[in-house]
C-alpha cells in the first residue's frame, strides 16, 4: 500500500484567503545503531510526497484534523494511515502557523512520539523499510524537507534533549527491564556526546526513579544488573496523552 503525505491543496480546500485549514503531524524518535559501530543515532521517519506543492519532497507524517475528531484521536489515525505505527508515548509539542508556511492558510498541530527500536523493526538491526513511501533518517542529516518541517524537527529535537534531563522521557525509547549501560546509550544518542560512566550511574541510582531487578543480562562480559523504571514515577511532565480516545 502506497503511504503519503497529505496534499493541502487536495479537492475540498477552501480557496479563498481568509480560510484556515488545521492539520495534524508528529515527529517519531527512535534509535538505531550504525551498522558496524556501537554508536547509536536518533532516528525519525519520513513520508515522501507524490503532489504538489513539495512533490517528491520528504515531509513529517501527518493529515487534516476532522471536525469529529479530538487532536490526540487525530494525531493517533494520521499515524496510522501514513506510516502504519502507534506510538505508546505521544504528547503535543507546538503549533506552527506562520502565514506563509503553505501555499494555502494552514495551521499544524505537532506532536511527538517515542517508539522503542523492538516495536519498529522487521529484524534485529534495521526499522521496517518495506512501508511504500515511508523511510527512516539520521535526525541531525535531513535532507531539505516540504513546508518547514526541518524547522519542526529541530524545535522537536530541542525539546527532547531538554527534557530528557528532568524527566525519566528515555523511557519510551528502552525495553521494560535494561541495564544502566542501556539507558546511558540512550542519553548519550540524545544529547549527542559521551557521559562519564561512574558519574551517570551516580546520578541515576540517586534520582529515585529506577528500580533495580533480580535479573542479570549475561554475555562476554561480567553480567549487568537489569534495572526498571519506578512506575510511580510520571514519563513526562506532561504525557503520555491517551490516544485510545
Amino acid at each position: 500500500m502506497t503511504r503519503t503525505a497529505p496534499d493541502p491543496r487536495s479537492p475540498g480546500t477552501p480557496a479563498d484567503t481568509d480560510a484556515i485549514r488545521v492539520a495534524v503531524s508528529t515527529v517519531i524518535f527512535s534509535l538505531r545503531r550504525l551498522p558496524g559501530s556501537d554508536a547509536v543515532q536518533v532516528v525519525l521517519p519520513l513520508v515522501r510526497r507524490t503532489r504538489d506543492p513539495h512533490e517528491g519532497q520528504w515531509a513529517l507524517p501527518g493529515g487534516w484534523l476532522d471536525a469529529r475528531e479530538g487532536l490526540d484521536a487525530a494525531a493517533s489515525r494520521t499515524l496510522a494511515e501514513t506510516t502504519g505505527l502507534a506510538p505508546s508515548y505521544l504528547e503535543q509539542l507546538y503549533a506552527f502557523g506562520a502565514v506563509d508556511r503553505s501555499p494555502t492558510r494552514v495551521v499544524s498541530i505537532v506532536y511527538w512520539a517515542l517508539l522503542r527500536a523492538d516495536e519498529i523493526t522487521a529484524d534485529d538491526s534495521e526499522p521496517d523499510l518495506a512501508i511504500e513511501n515511508v523511510q527512516w533518517f539520521d535526525a541531525a542529516a535531513l535532507p531539505e524537507l516540504a513546508f518547514d518541517h526541518n524547522q519542526i524537527v529541530d524545535y522537536a529535537l530541542w525539546r527532547l534533549r531538554n527534557k530528557v534531563g528532568y524527566s525519566r522521557i528515555a523511557h519510551g525509547l528502552l525495553a521494560d527491564e535494561f541495564t544502566l549501560a542501556d539507558l546511558r546509550e540512550v542519553y548519550e544518542a540524545i544529547l549527542g556526546r559521551r557521559l562519564d560512566p561512574a558519574n551517570f550511574r551516580r546520578q541515576v541510582e540517586n534520582s529515585g526513579t529506577l528500580i533495580p531487578t533480580d535479573r542479570f543480562r549475561t554475555g562476554s562480559h561480567r553480567p549487568a544488573r537489569l534495572y526498571r523504571y519506578n512506575q510511580d514515577v510520571e514519563l513526562a511532565d506532561r504525557g503520555p496523552l491517551d490516544t485510545r480516545h
